[in-house]
Parts: C-alpha cells; sequence; structure tokens
C-alpha cells in the first residue's frame, strides 16, 4: 500500500492524538516555559512526520524521522518532570509515556523501510 498523504500514516494520527492530549492536560498549567517546552516538542512530532514527508524524498523524509524521534524523547523526558512536579499522576505518566514509546517505535519502523 502506497501512502498518498502524511494523514494516513500512523505515526503521524498517533502524534497528533498526544499532541492533542497534552494540549488538554496542560491547558491550565501556570508553569508556563513547562507547558510551552511540551506542547513545542509534541507539535514537533506530527509536523516533522507531515514536512518530511511531503518534501517527496526518502533521504528527507528519512531525516525529518529522526527529528521527530528526537523530539518524541523530549517529550517522554518532560512527562518524568510532569510527574515528579506532581503535574500528572503515575498513571497518567505510564499512560503518556507508553503512547510516546508506541510513536517512537512506528516512526523507528518507518525508518528501516526508507533505509
Amino acid at each position: 500500500m502506497k501512502i498518498e498523504r502524511f494523514e494516513d500514516i500512523i505515526a503521524w494520527q498517533k502524534a497528533k492524538e498526544l499532541t492533542i492530549k497534552i494540549y488538554r492536560k496542560f491547558k491550565d498549567t501556570r508553569d508556563f516555559g513547562f507547558k510551552d517546552q511540551i506542547q513545542r516538542a509534541s507539535v514537533s512530532i506530527m509536523n516533522n512526520i507531515a514536512e518530511g514527508f511531503e518534501r517527496g524524498s526518502d533521504a528527507d523524509f528519512r531525516r525529518f524521522l529522526f527529528i521527530a524521534k528526537g523530539s518524541c524523547g523530549e517529550v517522554r523526558s518532560m512527562f518524568y518532570i510532569a510527574k515528579e512536579l506532581k503535574y500528572i499522576t503515575d498513571i497518567e505518566f505510564k499512560q503518556l509515556s507508553n503512547e510516546s514509546i508506541e510513536i517512537s517505535k512506528a516512526i523507528s519502523g518507518f525508518i528501516k523501510v526508507l533505509s
């Protein structure tokens, strides 16, 4: 199956869902530095998948997927801070971390296909 639009990429769909959860979860957080960083990192995951796909070359797509994967790690790292600062519960930490790991694995799979 040939992917015709970035919106059809499972990793992009899951990254979008995670981004929406992050925006909703931290919308009332008054720690603006934290909130801005985790929101920007989550948006970076989905946007780099989209931008890489739209570039039209496997090499460019691969490069942007690596950036998206890095942003996924950044988001997961921010979840540790959120948990320690009690912005999220242990259960929320596990759920959100697992989602970010799933996205990272999907991106890794895509990178392998393009290699």
